[in-house]
């Protein structure tokens, strides 16, 4: 969903696709509650675009057609305005986002930001991506039932503070751990989920209200993360590897660095997508590579043919391995849509021409099932990833275009290295032999009880 106020609209849009006849308010309880089933129905009755409405946003218009898709991707960036369709994680993530912002500002925050997750530096957390998930491994006993999801959030947690602070110990480090844990888990169910999707009840009640307890714990981490920037500022030490020192080093075209505000901003924006999203990922994958003894007899094969002493970057070229990451991030992807496009001038996508103040959202998950790209999509197939390979407009679990995720590479680079660590360490099985289905956490999706294993060996 969106979340720009209605008042933004000024006149409602006219000529848009079909769509559900059921009201706004019973359609958004579905998009919280129900996602996959009324995306799903919604398509099949009304095909690849249709309009949806939702209790107290404006309208958009629900996109999944792949060259619908490439014409979106590909337009110019001032075709649209994606900042303003961002509005509802701004009290996640603070007015300085990336994600909140478009133009100069958010190419100049890329520029600065890509480098730490590509080339030589994203090797470089090669060997810290291992260490941190063997730190986690050794604290399971055998016999101990776990949920995936919550050891994966651990290891991804630690490796976030890590890269982005070169924290791994101290005061500060255990408080950022502690609340960012607690602050997902506020949102952490769908009946949670309603207080970060929809405004009105966004309301301080106090400490203990369900908002007044999410702002409370934000500002606690605000407070973390102004601390170690001041200290850091003060200690005046560029040396550093992680991406708050390349940050703090960084100057505008005008020679100015980046604010206090700016930041902490993009710190949180990097905190909270770079493990919350990764060990969803994550566990998800344990749940498939388990529950299908097939592809885990293929995986460990492969990564059994690389003998004893590792090459790191030699276990991110396996290509069974790149298929399981990629086949579990198109069953079922993390964030059900991409960063949606407010049309700034009339576009012509397709048979539509859409006219200014149009939301279009791309659906990763509609697309991410067709059958004609996707047969059997409802099947975990990693196959398919090897028996051809598909376009950004048919497999884009990190969005695409100009607001593709910047940590795309980092977050398949650290699913293969803890995948590969794991099945080379241990020998675990799923504790409950039922299906394990997706549900909101937020605004992403996570597998509903966290994927309880158990340690065998």
């Amino acid at each position: 969903m969106v979340t720009i106020s209605e008042n933004r609209q000024a006149q409602p849009i006219k000529n848009l696709p079909d769509g559900p006849k059921v009201s706004r308010f019973i359609q958004t309880i579905r998009a919280i509650f129900q996602p996959f089933k009324y995306l799903e129905k919604y398509a099949q009755e009304y095909g690849d675009f249709y309009t949806s409405k939702f209790a107290g946003f404006p309208t958009q218009v629900v996109i999944s057609n792949p060259q619908a898709i490439q014409e979106i991707f590909t337009a110019d960036s001032k075709t649209f305005n994606s900042a303003q369709g961002n509005e509802i994680i701004r009290p996640l993530l603070g007015d300085y986002s990336l994600t909140l912002h478009d133009g100069n500002y958010h190419q100049q925050q890329r520029k600065l930001l890509l480098p730490s997750f590509h080339g030589e530096r994203m090797k470089a957390y090669g060997n810290t991506i291992c260490e941190l998930t063997e730190q986690v491994i050794n604290q399971w006993e055998i016999g101990q039932i776990f949920s995936a999801r919550e050891a994966m959030q651990q290891i991804s947690l630690r490796v976030i503070l890590r890269s982005i602070f070169g924290l791994d110990e101290g005061e500060r480090y255990y408080q950022l751990r502690e609340l960012m844990g607690t602050l997902i888990d506020t949102i952490g169910s769908p009946l949670k989920s309603t207080f970060i999707l929809l405004p009105l009840l966004q309301k301080d009640l106090g400490a203990w209200s369900p908002w007044g307890k999410f702002i409370r714990q934000k500002q606690q981490i605000n407070e973390l993360l102004n601390a170690e920037i001041r200290e850091r500022k003060t200690a005046n030490d560029f040396s550093g590897e992680d991406i708050l020192t390349l940050m703090l080093s960084a100057r505008d075209e005008a020679g100015q660095p980046m604010t206090e505000a700016e930041l902490r901003d993009e710190l949180m924006t990097l905190l909270f997508a770079g493990h919350e999203t990764t060990a969803t990922a994550l566990a998800w994958a344990l749940y498939w590579i388990h529950h299908l003894p097939e592809v885990k007899e293929k995986l460990l094969n492969e990564l059994n043919s690389l003998g004893e002493n590792l090459d790191l970057m030699a276990i991110t070229k396996l290509p069974y391995l790149n298929a399981v990451c990629c086949e579990t991030l198109r069953i079922y992807p993390v964030v059900l849509f991409t960063f949606p496009r407010i049309v700034q001038a009339p576009i012509k996508i397709m048979d539509y021409e859409f006219q200014p103040g149009t939301i279009l959202a791309p659906c990763i998950y509609l697309v991410h099932h067709r059958e004609d790209l996707y047969p059997q999509s409802k099947q975990f197939k990693p196959e398919r990833f090897l028996e051809r390979q598909f376009s950004p407009y048919e497999f884009f679990p990190f969005g695409g275009g100009n607001r593709r995720c910047i940590g795309m590479a980092f977050a398949m680079f650290e699913m293969k290295l803890v995948l590969a660590t794991i099945l080379r360490r241990t020998q675990l099985k799923l504790a409950e032999n039922r299906p394990v289905v997706p549900a909101r956490r937020g605004i992403t999706m996570a597998p509903v009880g966290g994927v309880k294993m158990v340690v065998t060996k």
